[in-house]
């Protein structure tokens, strides 16, 4: 994939992987740039938005900056103008486009929380309580916030097991990657981890 920034979130995680993507003035996604290093004929491959400018090696010049998520989705498309760039570099002179694009991916993860099966108010209300009393223990008590926190991790897998064994077995799993936000990759190693079997047995 080369090197690039990265977003996601911690309940959804690979599964809405966002970046900064990149247009050409043709409408293609240009490839990874590899640049060549000066021994061993070894190169380094990157795909950062910020190396399309045309001026270093085999990198095109990018013509638009948008957010993309791995699910698909796309943000609109940030043009860049390149007479009023000039010599600047694309790192400085696109930042806030980037920049957008992140908040752009920022709000595509709302709308996937939004999209995901509904909490019961009472139990949001206790996993928000619960969170805020371990952030107090955490600056008074570390170890006893550490406590706290491995007594919710053991109950989490406690009380997922037979959940995720009656979904696996009635509920396709398509349906549960859309209840659960998630692809179907993301969904089957949620499922395999609380139901304590392979992934992919």
């Amino acid at each position: 994939m080369g090197e690039r920034e990265t977003w996601t979130t911690e309940e959804f995680g690979s599964s809405h992987e966002g970046t900064v993507g990149v247009l050409l003035a043709d409408g293609t996604v240009p490839e990874p740039v590899t640049y060549l290093l000066m021994s061993g004929g070894c190169g380094m491959t990157v795909s950062h938005w910020s190396v399309y400018d045309g001026r270093i090696g085999l990198a095109p010049r990018a013509h638009a900056l948008r957010a993309v998520c791995c699910c698909g989705w796309t943000g609109p498309e940030h043009l860049l103008n390149w007479d009023e760039i000039g010599e600047q570099a694309l790192s400085t002179a696109g930042a806030d486009a980037a920049g957008t694009c992140m908040e752009e991916w920022g709000r595509h993860t709302v709308e996937v929380e939004q999209s995901a099966i509904a909490l019961p108010e009472a139990v949001t209300d206790l996993l928000e309580r619960l969170e805020a009393e371990i952030e107090k223990l955490e600056k008074t008590a570390p170890l006893v916030a550490l406590r706290a926190a491995r007594r919710l991790e053991v109950t989490a897998e406690r009380v997922a097991y037979w959940p995720a064994h009656e979904a696996r077995h009635g509920t396709s799993l398509d349906e549960v990657a859309a209840a659960l936000g998630l692809n179907e990759d993301g969904a089957r190693q949620l499922l395999a981890r609380f139901g304590n079997w392979d992934p992919y047995s």
